[in-house]
């Protein structure tokens, strides 16, 4: 045993603490006190491996200076050596803390053995004791490592969902340039999309498809030839019926592609009307899916309160009065309803704020975000791209032959 393991020894007879000492200095730096006031200073100031007391001594008694130990929560090892025969002081003793419990007199092997079973007993504790500090160490550091790991995902995340919307919005705002369209009517269309969503409860999965199906609600007129997108009077029967067409080609798009999934019913479904007379297929009520028919009441209210080449901007006062008019008609009453639970105030700042690269994060938790981008890339396969070159591809199968 090495002698830097340090034993003290607590006596008030000094031939006993001098003989223990004696026999175990060999082995162990032994330090010796007359009582356990003078032994509870030296534990104060010094750590000691094991503390060797007696128990019946002037003032303190052992008892009092084993609890002391136990209380200090020092992995002091204590063992007891008394002339008190009887079975309860060793009970007594086990219960302040003792390891061990020796009775007077003894033989020195006694002694001798009972220490190193205690010194052996205590390297144990000093092995489990430094062993879980370094299991402690190494799941703080790997949760560390966790943790970075996972800002580095959430960051790489956020930052692939921003390309993937930023597409949808540059293809959104393509379409604008083809068309007679106040500037910013796509993003201002979504964000009153969203906000008619909140009002009316969607989930967060089922906004995410909203806003997919809002931005890419005209998609199909892509397909127009620029005399019609640029055309400012009024269309022919045929050159109506050819822009009719949209619908059909905007919904070869999105069904080629699996992630836009969440945008096919707006995209087939923004011309139907809630009394049946909408097209493409004469849908009414609920037969048509409800985020078409918010984007139909959003769509409209954009147009009323922006400026076109053909007018100037309607007041919201009027865009008001004409939603009410046609609720149960060109829209649904619900939406209607929803819609004029919101204030004037707010749809200007809505407006105001619609341009923002970060608006869709006003209504969904970037959690959500995360994981629909997770989804877009098991969909797209492991080192498959957020891509849609194949709707610009010249043999792509949605385009107009």
């Amino acid at each position: 045993m090495s002698k830097e393991f340090s034993v003290l020894i607590v006596d008030d007879e000094e031939p006993m603490r001098n003989l223990l000492a004696l026999c175990l200095n060999d082995k162990y730096r032994c330090v010796t006190a007359g009582n356990a006031a003078e032994a509870s200073s030296m534990l104060s100031k010094s750590y000691f491996n094991m503390l060797l007391t007696d128990l019946e001594m002037p003032g303190a008694s052992g008892f009092e200076l084993c609890k002391q130990v136990k209380d200090s929560g020092q992995d002091t090892l204590i063992v007891v050596v008394s002339g008190m025969t009887h079975i309860r002081y060793a009970i007594e003793a086990i219960k302040h803390g003792a390891f061990d419990y020796i009775a007077k007199p003894f033989d020195m092997d006694t002694i001798r053995m009972v220490m190193d079973r205690a010194a052996h007993h205590q390297m144990i504790l000093e092995a489990k004791r430094n062993y879980e500090e370094s299991l402690e160490e190494t799941i703080r550091v790997k949760n560390q490592e966790l943790r970075d790991l996972n800002e580095t995902m959430n960051t790489t995340l956020e930052e692939l969902y921003s390309n993937y919307r930023q597409t949808l919005r540059s293809l959104a705002a393509a379409l604008e340039t083809r068309r007679v369209e106040a500037q910013g009517h796509s993003d201002r269309v979504v964000a009153y999309c969203l906000r008619l969503g909140k009002e009316l409860n969607l989930t967060n999965n089922e906004m995410l498809a909203l806003e997919q199906g809002a931005l890419l609600h005209d998609v199909g007129m892509l397909q127009m030839p620029d005399t019609l997108m640029k055309n400012t009077g009024a269309l022919s029967n045929e050159e109506r019926e050819i822009i009719r067409q949209h619908i059909d080609h905007g919904l070869k798009v999105v069904s080629k592609i699996d992630f836009l999934k969440g945008a096919r019913p707006v995209v087939s479904q923004h011309h139907e009307k809630y009394d049946g007379s909408g097209y493409p297929l004469g849908l009414q009520g609920d037969e048509i899916h409800l985020h078409a028919r918010i984007f139909a009441l959003a769509d409209a209210f954009d147009a009323m309160t922006s400026d076109r080449s053909y007018r100037t901007a309607q007041s919201y006062s009027h865009a008001r009065m004409e939603i009410v008019n046609q609720a149960g008609k060109h829209f649904d009453p619900k939406v209607v309803q929803a819609f004029l639970t919101i204030s004037e105030t707010e749809w200007q700042e809505i407006s105001a704020a619609s341009s923002s690269p970060g608006y869709l994060e006003t209504y969904i938790d970037k959690r959500e975000i995360r994981s629909f981008i997770v989804s877009l890339k098991k969909r797209a396969g492991s080192s498959g791209a957020l891509s849609f070159k194949a709707m610009f591809e010249p043999n792509y199968s949605g385009r107009l032959n």
